[in-house]
């Protein structure tokens, strides 16, 4: 389990040294869509993701930030 936090910092953080915008997009009912430059990425509203749901959320950012970026 991964806090969600967690994930949004580290993606923050990648997005951040590849110069690219990490910004909110718009409140969905049960998950904040992100804009990974333009890219949308939804996360979930649960206090812990599953570490599965984490790597999908992460794999949806690898067309921005790169094949396996975060490991």
């Amino acid at each position: 389990m991964t806090k969600r936090r967690d994930i949004i910092s580290t993606i923050a953080a990648a997005a951040r040294k590849a110069e690219l915008s990490w910004e909110i997009a718009r409140e969905g009912a049960n998950h904040t869509v992100y804009s990974l430059d333009g890219l949308m990425i939804p996360i979930a509203r649960h206090n812990e993701i599953a570490k599965g749901t984490t790597e999908a959320i992460y794999r949806e950012c690898a067309p921005k930030l790169g094949r396996g970026w975060w490991r």
